[in-house]
């Protein structure tokens, strides 16, 4: 699904801008300090004790109550999920696309923290030092270190939906939204792809990093990193719309965000003013709509709504985090 939504995405005409209209009259938290900076790590860099710890509280975020009213959402973790369901068609394939994950990755980490618990930061999947053998990778371990196997088929089933994870800790888990626009209870589905995963190695994110504005940069990470970490993983993952079903989405996106972030600091003074595109993926009845750094990201209520231009810098605004 990624490829067939890429090639519409990636040929829509890119427009860079830094300034625009103001943003909405939602909900926007007041700009603040940053106090100590959670230090965002690595997977397999991290400790059993610091996996067992991340795992557990995502396990927290599936069994907790949803608050948001969203459409079948019955727990927090399908919060975050019907999040990016509902406005999907706005967020990938234009300039929100990396503000709006970076702003899902916060909403998520702060979840954890403050639901659940947690005391950790967001890690994410090294998948350049993976890329091409994901099938090997830690984050597949079906202990409680990890986010279990590929996906089996039983009885004679093709039908990929159902294509089930069997093993580790979220395999009795079941999905109420998605596959895609649809709400139907299922489960976490995966068809791992070594050759897919390739997409995301270091010669393809250098090649990122060397764009000169966020005007070229944006669609270039959009393109073969963000492919390789969805189709590598495949399955729910690989569905454009509902991928966040799959708990590995919040590793594979933070990985994104580093990847941002590395092109950021090339130039920080002017990248974290830098912001190109439109405000959705096709254009709309009235034409198209300029993304500015004072669009308002909607978070639809499991965080404050923030400005783009209040996360351009992770290091504060609304954010508070650095990479490891």
């Amino acid at each position: 699904m990624y490829s067939r939504l890429l090639k519409g995405f990636l040929a829509v005409l890119l427009v860079t801008t830094v300034a625009g209209a103001p943003a909405s009259n939602g909900r926007v938290r007041a700009r603040q300090s940053c106090p100590d900076l959670l230090q965002r790590r690595a997977w397999h860099t991290l400790t059993d004790d610091q996996k067992r710890e991340y795992i557990s509280a995502e396990l927290c975020l599936m069994r907790t109550n949803s608050t948001t009213g969203l459409p079948e959402t019955r727990t927090l973790f399908d919060d975050l999920l019907a999040v990016h369901q509902t406005q999907s068609m706005n967020v990938h394939g234009d300039g929100w696309f990396l503000p709006f994950h970076r702003l899902l990755m916060h909403a998520h980490e702060t979840l954890l923290r403050t639901k659940c618990g947690y005391t950790g930061s967001q890690p994410y999947w090294d998948e350049a030092h993976e890329a091409g053998q994901f099938t090997l990778s830690p984050v597949f371990r079906a202990d409680d270190t990890g986010f279990g196997g590929d996906g089996v088929f039983q009885d004679g089933d093709t039908d990929p939906i159902r294509k089930c994870i069997r093993d580790g800790p979220f395999a009795s888990y079941k999905l109420h939204n998605g596959p895609g626009y649809s709400n139907t209870e299922h489960c976490i589905n995966r068809a791992i792809s070594d050759p897919y995963s390739l997409l995301s190695s270091q010669v393809n994110i250098d090649y990122c990093l060397e764009k000169p504005n966020f005007r070229e940069a944006w669609p270039c990470i959009e393109a073969n990193p963000h492919k390789g970490g969805h189709a590598g993983v495949g399955g729910e993952m690989d569905n454009a719309i509902s991928s966040p079903g799959d708990p590995l989405f919040y590793l594979h996106h933070t990985f994104l965000d580093r990847v941002w972030w590395q092109w950021q600091e090339r130039d920080l003074l002017n990248r974290s003013r830098d912001i190109a595109g439109y405000t959705t993926g096709s254009e709309p009845a009235g034409g198209w709509v300029l993304a500015t750094l004072d669009d308002e990201l909607d978070m639809k209520g499991v965080i404050p709504n923030e400005r783009i231009r209040d996360i351009m810098d992770i290091r504060g605004g609304a954010l508070c985090y650095e990479y490891i």
